[in-house]
């Protein structure tokens, strides 16, 4: 048996060791450790220790070979306070069985139905948008992707609720940055005012989502959406049982943040990066006018929009919108003669991760090609891993990966988006990786002589 090699990375300070270097800026120093440091990064945050991988074999470890010897991290257990225990935040069997129940959801019988409903609202959207305009994208794309999964997951219209939705999501996201204080289980025990705007946001999405679960438990038609199969699910493999409605209500909420918020920041990064890079916007704007001639985008439509699904997937991998995931490790185990004791947290970072030189060439470049089939042939999977991977795998992968190329299609059709003059475009990296400042950008139509007929 090999000896343990002892792992590399920076001074630890005493007491908080690199707390306040990792909050100041996450992605910086996340970034500069594994450029420095390697494919295995040991820090402390306080007391916890830390190792982060960057490796993709060392990430397939942990999400796939050994999944059963980890739970999730400090941050999402604390986010059981505000979400409950929904898929983000639930463990073990409890984990599996509501799987079970949400997975045929996302099937792509349901699917198909989906993004009918998906084009209708983006073009409702583009309907709206004015030519000159300045719009905060990141605000559009939150409202329109909140509506969605609204229509399609719960057969709720939300859009009187949409602003009052959005921002108590906000005001819980912003929440979860104070978990990494040393002091946190003290913090949030005091009558502080940051914690009563986060108790009265989840009061606030609580009234709606028990709203939308009663209205539906006294109509028990079969809708054919998430909430339908949730209220009448029963899970034959596991105790015969359904759900109540805390349980739903968690499940729902999971999915309104989950369903929403990823997709939302998604777009507004890759409206972003077309802004900066007009040649990828010119091709893709090409295609959407062959494929789809003037008409709404559907299912049918997505395996011939192949640059836009590249674009999308380039921008998500330099914008991931979950950029970075964490594991508590419940054994000690070892990796690469690293040994990694029990109680240890494992960071991995798609942020980090899909930024590697060693496979993305030139990564800081926005690049679309990078994804044609003969480019990404021998990319290790974990060099790409947007979603996540193993069984905790997000369950709206295929959901999400629709929507994104549907509704970038839907509003490129008709609209070009240019970045205001002088607006600060920084990260805020939160759960998700959020704009700190907004996206304010400039809405142009598209003059017909520029449409390919």
């Amino acid at each position: 048996m090999l000896a343990s090699v002892q792992t590399p990375g920076p001074y630890n300070p005493p007491l908080l060791g690199n707390l306040s270097r990792f909050r100041r800026d996450p992605l910086t120093f996340l970034r500069n450790a594994a450029k420095r440091y390697g494919d295995i990064v040991y820090f402390r945050l306080g007391p916890k220790h830390v190792y982060l991988l960057n490796h993709p074999e060392f990430i397939k470890d942990v999400l796939v070979t050994r999944n059963h010897n980890f739970v999730k991290s400090r941050v999402l257990q604390k986010a059981r306070r505000f979400l409950g225990t929904g898929l983000l935040t639930s463990e073990g069997q409890f984990h599996l069985r509501q799987r079970r129940l949400v997975q045929p959801a996302f099937h792509r019988d349901r699917l198909v139905g989906y993004a009918a409903a998906m084009g209708e609202y983006a073009a409702r959207t583009s309907g709206r948008l004015q030519d000159q305009s300045t719009i905060d994208m990141d605000r559009e794309m939150m409202r329109l992707t909140l509506a969605i999964v609204a229509k399609t997951l719960f057969n709720a219209d939300v859009e009187s609720d949409a602003n009052e939705i959005g921002k108590s999501l906000a005001t819980i996201l912003h929440m979860f940055d104070a978990v990494l204080s040393p002091f946190s289980a003290i913090l949030e025990k005091l009558p502080l005012p940051a914690n009563r705007r986060a108790t009265q946001a989840r009061e606030k999405l609580d009234a709606i989502i028990y709203r939308i679960i009663a209205d539906r438990r006294r109509d028990t038609v079969d809708r054919g959406d998430l909430l339908s199969m949730l209220l009448q699910a029963q899970d034959h493999e596991g105790d015969g049982t359904g759900m109540t409605d805390e349980q739903v209500r968690d499940e729902a909420l999971t999915l309104f943040l989950a369903g929403h918020e990823t997709t939302a920041n998604a777009l507004t990064w890759t409206w972003y990066l077309l802004a900066l890079n007009p040649e990828a916007e010119e091709r893709m704007h090409a295609e959407i006018d062959r494929v789809l001639a003037g008409r709404t985008p559907g299912f049918d439509d997505l395996t011939d929009l192949r640059y836009t699904e590249q674009v999308f997937s380039e921008s998500m991998r330099l914008y991931p919108p979950a950029w970075v995931i964490g594991r508590e490790a419940l054994h000690g185990f070892d990796l690469d003669r690293h040994r990694i004791e029990r109680g240890s947290i494992v960071l991995m970072s798609p942020y980090v991760m899909h930024r590697d030189p060693r496979y993305y060439p030139d990564p800081d470049r926005f690049d679309p090609d990078r994804w044609l089939p003969e480019a990404s042939a021998g990319r290790p999977k974990f060099a790409y891993f947007p979603f996540g991977g193993g069984p905790r795998v997000c369950v709206g992968e295929r959901f999400a990966w629709m929507e994104g190329v549907l509704l970038l299609a839907a509003l490129a059709q008709k609209w070009r988006f240019r970045l205001g003059a002088g607006h600060p475009v920084e990260t805020l990296p939160l759960i998700t990786l959020r704009t700190k400042n907004g996206m304010k950008m400039i809405v142009t139509a598209r003059r017909s002589s520029e449409i390919t007929p």
